[in-house]
């Protein structure tokens, strides 16, 4: 039975999702703050977190980073592009604004199950020194952890997946917008300079070639 874990500190809402979940078969936790969240987090890991801002102590964005390998849905009332841009950048898998519909949220919680599902078929993708950890979102080179965000992640996954192949800056945007919707082809070059330099500045070489005027290709010995 998979376990979600509620953290809102807004009582009719959390018992609201709890009645809903437990209807639809998952094993329901709660908490109340950010600190009494990841308390229960480093306990008994739950599959996944629907996760509220305005939470009483460590706010909800505190609370974000230090949750690991586990999906995190975002459940705000907050609508502005940027905070949701911010948030799905700093590592939520989604995010719902609040009123929300039940049957939405309950599709949202299945995709992430799904794609865990589907993840957990190969947990880490390997180039050499390089390995990159499906569950948590990081890289290692040499065991050295090289922490990614969100976008960066979504392109190393893909160059990976497909290590001898020139991946197309179109396809490229194309395969990740599932992960990262907010990547666009003016922030592509960015986001793979900012991957390039944390590679380089760990392995001490180029991990990820450009082929002018095509695309992008793991680079090869």
């Amino acid at each position: 039975m998979k376990k979600i874990l509620i953290i809102d500190d807004d009582v009719y809402i959390g018992d609201m999702l709890e009645e809903i979940l437990t209807k639809e078969g998952y094993a329901v936790a709660r908490a109340y703050s950010g600190t009494e969240a990841l308390l229960c987090i480093s306990g008994e890991k739950p599959d996944l977190v629907l996760l509220d801002l305005m939470l009483p102590g460590l706010k909800g964005e505190e609370v974000l980073p230090r949750i690991k390998g586990i999906p995190v849905i975002v459940v705000s009332a907050r609508t502005g592009i940027e905070d949701k841009v911010d948030l799905l950048m700093g590592g939520a898998a989604d995010y719902v604004t609040k009123p929300f519909d039940t049957k939405e949220l309950l599709a949202r919680i299945a995709v992430q199950f799904r794609k865990a599902s589907g993840a957990g078929e190969n947990k880490v993708l390997t180039f050499g020194e390089l390995s990159l950890h499906m569950d948590t979102h990081e890289a290692e080179i040499n065991g050295k952890e090289i922490r990614l965000t969100r976008t960066e992640f979504a392109i190393l996954k893909l160059l990976m997946m497909n290590p001898a192949q020139v991946i197309t800056k179109s396809l490229l945007l194309e395969r990740i917008s599932e992960d990262t919707p907010d990547c666009t082809e003016n922030s592509l070059k960015m986001h793979i300079s900012n991957l390039r330099k944390k590679l380089r500045d760990i392995g001490e070489k180029e991990y990820i070639a450009s082929v002018w005027g095509i695309g992008f290709q793991m680079k090869a010995e």
